[in-house]
């Protein structure tokens, strides 16, 4: 009976799909599974058309999870890696009411049941299926499920700018909704968008909290949990990210005197013809901060699209080395500075592309300095190297990834069908046992429908294939080599 107002709202938002408008104009999924808004609410004159001329967005939404590993790990009796399987059903509803002297109320309710093949004590061995529940709350609830409203916010907007205050999502460099699973990631605070420069736009953010997409609740955006091993469960109570610095605890914050607020400045310009310039600054203040340049330039050669890009981001240490050390895990032997987070990373990638075909070439390197910091589902090698699963900001790290896209439609062959295929040589740092990864080979495919016989429904299937060999000496890593499948049904209403 714990979990029965799910199923409820499940059933509820299912019926609602006959009372809710079905065009495919209203809103359609990216091919990273985010939404694009192409209907949204217009201005009206009173506070009863503001309710009643509103929008409501509805996705019910599958995504279900494969895992195995090359070498599963028992240590006394306890796992420490098993093959599993699991999948999560839910869905969101999101309504967007209409502007009133420029006032605008949203809300999005999300849910999702999972159903997993571990027992509810070995919810830690779950690894890209953690997003369909919230573990804290299975362990400390036996709740397979969470109903949360991840985004409730005011906005203010006009010909200028757009102001929103409360939940939400927000995109920046390293910011995102990263909505692969079945709830997005947001954050509580305020944004502002502007236009007022010309060919530029810019994002400015205070963010105070955050939601992780498989927790239930709002929770720190840099400060981990203090955990005992009597209470081992609270380290999802806060910010457990893969790529967060678990030596940030909330207990050392709170004896710095530190509140972590989260201040980010994102700006794109398109004043040079052809050159797009992405300017990035995100800082916590008293902890860490960085800055980030990227130049895109596009031009043409006899039909053939090339487009090179650079990356630099610097990051600053201003007083979480001190406090955690210069490794995300705190085990910073092999640092050549152990309690400075100072780092840079650089990343170079070509895009070439004719007609139905798309091919990139990616490199990044990040210093042999500090290990960069970015637990907010924003990848600070994302576009250029960084493939399915994978986190390779480490110190120390360098990537090379060749990525290739067909389109099926503008081929003439198959209406809505799409295929991606990523390729990346890892090499993490052997001489550093915090960088807990062995290098490894990543071969994942993408394959994406959007339905032409019934609109507004798309699949997804991804399939990724890891393989390397288990470190030995005097620092040993584990064998990174699994096999991972995922499959993902969407209807918009």
């Amino acid at each position: 009976m714990k979990n029965i107002k799910l199923p409820v709202f499940l059933i509820l938002l299912m019926g609602s799909t006959h009372g809710l408008e079905h065009t495919q104009d209203k809103r359609t999924l990216n091919d990273n599974m985010a939404e694009s808004y192409h209907r949204l609410p217009l201005e009206v004159d009173s506070l009863r058309d503001m309710f009643s001329k509103g929008i409501f967005y509805g996705r019910l939404r599958l995504n279900s999870f494969g895992f195995r590993w090359d070498d599963e790990v028992n240590i006394n009796e306890q796992a420490l890696r098993k093959n599993h399987s699991i999948a999560g059903f839910g869905g969101s509803l999101i309504y967007k009411s209409a502007y009133l002297n420029g006032f605008s109320l949203g809300a999005g309710l999300y849910a999702t049941q999972a159903y997993g093949s571990l027992e509810d004590k070995e919810a830690a061995l779950y690894k890209s299926g953690k997003g369909t529940l919230s573990r804290r709350d299975l362990f400390n609830k036996g709740k397979q499920s969470i109903l949360t409203f991840a985004q409730a916010y005011l906005e203010y907007k006009n010909k200028q700018l757009s102001m929103k205050v409360g939940r939400q999502i927000f995109e920046s460099f390293l910011t995102a909704s990263n909505d692969t699973k079945m709830i997005p990631n947001t954050f509580e605070g305020l944004t502002l968008n502007v236009n007022t420069l010309e060919d530029t736009e810019v994002k400015i953010a205070y963010l105070t909290k955050q939601k992780l997409r498989d927790h239930s609740s709002f929770h720190h955006v840099l400060a981990s949990a203090d955990i005992t091993e009597e209470n081992l469960e609270n380290f999802y109570s806060q910010n457990d990210d893969s790529a967060m610095h678990i030596g940030l605890s909330q207990s050392k914050l709170d004896a710095a005197g530190i509140e972590d607020r989260l201040i980010v400045f994102d700006a794109h310009n398109k004043s040079v013809e052809n050159l797009l310039v992405h300017m990035n600054y995100t800082a916590v203040p008293e902890l860490i901060s960085s800055a980030m340049l990227q130049l895109d330039y596009a031009f043409n050669v006899d039909g053939l699209s090339i487009i090179p890009a650079l990356r630099y981001m610097q990051q600053f240490d201003n007083g979480a080395g001190q406090i955690a050390g210069a490794n995300l895990k705190t085990i910073t032997e092999g640092y050549s500075k152990p309690e400075s987070l100072d780092s840079w990373l650089l990343g170079a990638r070509v895009d070439l592309g004719q007609d139905a075909w798309h091919l990139r070439f990616g490199y990044t390197k990040i210093a042999d300095k500090g290990d960069i910091v970015a637990p907010w589902r924003g990848f600070p090698t994302a576009g250029f190297t960084r493939t399915m699963a994978q986190y390779n900001w480490y110190a120390n790290t360098i990537t090379y990834m060749l990525r290739a896209e067909y389109d099926f439609e503008k081929a003439g062959l198959f209406s809505g069908l799409k295929t991606f295929v990523h390729y990346a040589i890892q090499d993490f740092d052997d001489k550093k046992a915090g960088v807990i990864f062995s290098d490894s080979e990543v071969l994942t495919l993408d394959i994406l429908q959007e339905s032409q016989s019934i609109p507004n429904l798309y699949i997804k299937f991804r399939m990724g294939h890891v393989f390397g060999d288990a470190q030995k000496g005097d620092i040993t890593k584990l064998d990174p080599s699994y096999d991972e499948a995922r499959f993902e049904i969407n209807y918009l209403f």
